[in-house]
């Protein structure tokens, strides 16, 4: 039985200041680098198979320390696993959306990328990740709201909750579909503050 573990990107500057990254290239900033050492050294009790990463630096840093402490690597590189693109929003706050097309500046056509699109992209990789590596346990670091679309789309019922900075969510796929274990885990997070 196949089981992924997703993994979203540490913590950024642009996630401090509330902006949308999108398909922005934005690094780790040290909180982020923290989270993403806590979390491989979590992963060192467990057992996984192997690390795909976002292209995009957040993740691919992310990855790429967790696949260092737990032995994981070399990090495969996915361009289908980037976050969305908010099209014209990304790189604002929501205090410039709302200074720029007014407070009702969501209902407007920015070229954001719809959650069916996304969907299509995520999935049809993840299947052919799936099949390729049949019973294997395959850690997926990548994005905030791309997990919430994917995980929205593979679930009979959805978790409640966003999804934190390098949470782990973990689902194994079953003969009757896709089932959720564990969901936005972040104890390593606390635990590292001890």
């Amino acid at each position: 039985m196949t089981i992924l573990g997703f993994i979203r990107h540490g913590t950024t500057e642009w996630n401090v200041a509330g902006r949308l990254q999108g398909q922005n290239d934005i690094p780790l900033n040290e909180a982020g680098r923290r989270q993403a050492y806590a979390l491989g050294e979590r992963l060192l009790s467990e057992r996984w198979d192997c690390v795909v990463s976002s292209d995009l630096a957040r993740a691919k840093e992310t990855a790429d320390i967790i696949a260092g402490i737990a032995g994981l690597g070399p990090v495969r590189l996915e361009r289908s696993l980037r976050e969305r693109t908010h099209g014209r929003l990304d790189g604002t706050t929501q205090a410039e959306r709302v200074a720029a097309w007014g407070d009702d500046w969501h209902l407007l056509d920015h070229g954001v990328e719809s959650n069916a699109d996304l969907y299509a992209r995520g999935a049809g990789y993840l299947d052919e990740l799936a099949a390729g590596q049949a019973g294997k346990r395959i850690l997926v670091v990548t994005h905030g709201a791309f997990i919430a679309v994917l995980l929205n789309g593979m679930l009979a019922r959805m978790p409640e909750g966003s999804i934190q900075n390098t949470s782990l969510t973990v689902v194994e796929k079953k003969p009757e579909g896709w089932e959720c274990v564990l969901f936005n885990c972040t104890d390593h997070l606390v635990q590292s503050q001890r």
